[in-house]
């Protein structure tokens, strides 16, 4: 049947960008080196060298999650195609929908994992650790914050990783002042570093009698989770520790004891918070952790050799600094300003829709036509 054949060869089209991918993912070789992983837990004393074990074990996983990912995207292929052949044979066209749709999930699956072999940063395939920040401008901005707060749980929850609150700091009237949240999953941070800056929203503030437009300012940093296994060091007489009461809507273990913990580190003037573990000895862990994330980061981009060279550099959260606006009124758009990839629907937007301007930056970043 007609419908079918060109069904067919719509699909038969990509056949061959799944050969590839199998080769840009190195998918062979990744399979040989599981076997040798999987060989050596069954070595003597494999499970006695602690940090050994652990690293076999983080390896392992990625391993597999790749091979899953590959291995069901041509399995799927497979699928779709045995479907066409045995629908066109009988003659049900019936099936033509449930096909189509089938068909169009390959294309935007073999979509997602080209845009994958793009991830070949150091810390790419790592967890990332998002920070929220009200730009000036009060409840304005501060209700901006949090509603990109809420946009990047819900792009989180879309994708199946896994979000966590680590700190959230209420706003005076609406809002927040500042949060973090923690992404978690393969490629969290390769997918998230691409909207790091300032964020810019120009609306009609529900906040004002006078009904007049308002323009709010939002920043985000973004940083991988370092693994403990990177040596950092870090001298305590550089930090000052501060603890305090733990509260607002991000905490779930609001308390009346001083739990929460503040790290600064001195001569950058760096710092990280947690304040929704439940003790004070594991937010003191996360926030050290997410303190060595940020200054491993800082150190990378600026070339130094110590960690005691860092000087910290405020990037104003204001007009002139964003990376991409958000229009409600008089029209609706949300466009980057490093790509210039723009989108109509900004409830989608501020749903979690945001894939087409962390697949836009990938593609211009690997060509070099950032603009900006």
């Amino acid at each position: 049947m007609l419908e079918y054949e060109e069904l067919r060869l719509k699909l038969g089209a990509y056949e061959k960008e799944i050969a590839e991918l199998k080769q840009a993912q190195g998918i062979d070789a990744l399979r040989n080196e599981l076997a040798e992983l999987e060989a050596a837990t069954a070595v003597d004393g494999f499970w006695s060298d602690l940090e050994a074990s652990q690293k076999n074990l983080k390896r392992t996983r990625a391993i597999k999650t790749k091979l899953e990912g590959y291995d069901s995207l041509n399995g799927f292929f497979q699928e779709n195609a045995m479907m066409i052949d045995m629908a066109d044979e009988e003659g049900d066209l019936s099936l033509l929908p449930e096909i189509q749709a089938g068909v169009e999930q390959v294309v935007a699956r073999i979509e997602e994992q080209k845009l994958a072999t793009l991830l070949t940063g150091e810390f790419d395939s790592q967890n990332a650790i998002l920070s929220f920040h009200a730009g000036a401008g009060g409840t304005e901005a501060q209700d901006w914050a949090q509603m990109l707060f809420r946009m990047y749980t819900r792009w989180g929850e879309r994708h199946g990783f896994k979000v966590r609150t680590l700190d959230y700091l209420d706003g005076e009237e609406a809002g927040l002042k500042s949060a973090v949240l923690l992404v978690e999953g393969l490629n969290a941070y390769g997918y998230l570093k691409s909207e790091s800056g300032v964020h810019r929203l120009v609306r009609i503030s529900p906040f004002d009698s006078s009904g007049r437009r308002h323009t709010s300012f939002a920043s985000l940093e973004v940083m991988p989770e370092i693994d403990d296994d990177i040596k950092i060091d870090i001298r305590d007489e550089d930090l000052r520790v501060d603890t305090y009461r733990a509260g607002g809507a991000g905490g779930q273990h609001v308390n009346k004891t001083e739990s929460a913990i503040r790290i600064t580190h001195i001569p950058s003037g760096v710092v990280a918070a947690c304040q929704n573990e439940r003790s004070q000895h594991q937010n003191r862990e996360v926030a050290m952790k997410m303190l060595r994330s940020k200054l491993i980061k800082i150190k990378e981009q600026e070339h130094l050799d110590r960690i005691e060279d860092i000087k910290g550099v405020k990037m104003e959260i204001a007009w002139g600094s964003q990376i991409r606006s958000y229009v409600f009124m008089p029209y609706t758009m949300a466009k980057d300003h490093r790509t210039n990839f723009e989108i109509g629907n900004i409830n989608a937007v501020m749903d979690g829709d945001i894939d087409g301007f962390i697949n836009a930056y990938l593609k211009a970043a690997s060509l070099g036509t950032l603009e900006g």
